[in-house]
């Protein structure tokens, strides 16, 4: 099914055909429990972390990343939300956390990198506090559609982190015509100017691919990076 669903969206007439029948047909009956069982179940049925960690988008975001991490000598990094490990395969880390709420996805990613001791997984729930050079949050802030589990999200972003802070998501309130129940967009440097008051945002990175309609080749997420306060900006 996988496989028959990308060679559908990669026909631009007929995949957003299909997209438009999905979400007036389908989407409003499919049941939605929440963000965390929303992944779970996705990987748990053999679901991935999605477009954006994928070709032309995952090759983009590990441009900026390992160009980052370089600039910046990050020696450790931690991820909320590693996902499938695909978008962790083209990234040039000295050590990393992935952490994730999916058992099924922190599995695969144990498996794929079961020779590389650089890199650790664990699930949300076994989080106690560590703290890496850097932290990351891609593609994840605008499935997060309880205030609550958004706001733990931030937290654990800027308290995890030390000298830089990677978001890569929409920066938006507003909601998309077509748009599936686990996405929630989120104007989330507002929240983090009124919560967060030893940060600041030090660069704002746009999308090499925006969104123009198709997910396989556009994204409407940036890079927003944040430093410390007493930091000087890049």
């Amino acid at each position: 099914m996988p496989n028959i669903k990308q060679k559908i969206k990669s026909i631009p007439l007929i995949g957003l055909l299909a997209k438009v029948l999905y979400f007036l047909l389908i989407e409003p009956f499919r049941k939605f429990s929440g963000s965390e069982d929303y992944w779970k179940q996705r990987y748990a049925q053999g679901g991935s972390s999605g477009d954006g960690s994928y070709k032309l988008l995952a090759d983009f975001k590990a441009e900026v990343l390992n160009a980052l991490v370089a600039k910046h000598e990050v020696e450790s990094v931690i991820e909320f939300g590693c996902g499938d490990g695909n978008q962790l395969s083209l990234l040039n880390f000295s050590a990393y956390q992935g952490v994730d709420v999916s058992p099924q996805a922190i599995a695969l990613c144990k498996d794929q990198f079961s020779q590389d001791a650089t890199k650790a997984f664990s699930l949300l729930e076994e989080y106690r506090g560590q703290q890496s050079d850097m932290s990351m949050s891609l593609d994840v802030i605008y499935h997060l559609v309880e205030d609550e589990v958004f706001e733990n999200h931030m937290k654990l972003l800027f308290e995890s982190a030390t000298a830089l802070v990677v978001i890569y998501s929409s920066d938006t309130a507003q909601q998309q015509k077509i748009q599936g129940k686990h996405i929630r967009h989120r104007k989330f440097t507002d929240w983090i100017a009124r919560h967060i008051n030893n940060w600041e945002l030090a660069r704002h990175i746009p999308n090499k691919y925006p969104y123009k309609g198709d997910d396989t080749s556009g994204s409407f997420a940036d890079f927003y990076i944040y430093s410390p306060r007493s930091q000087k900006k890049e």
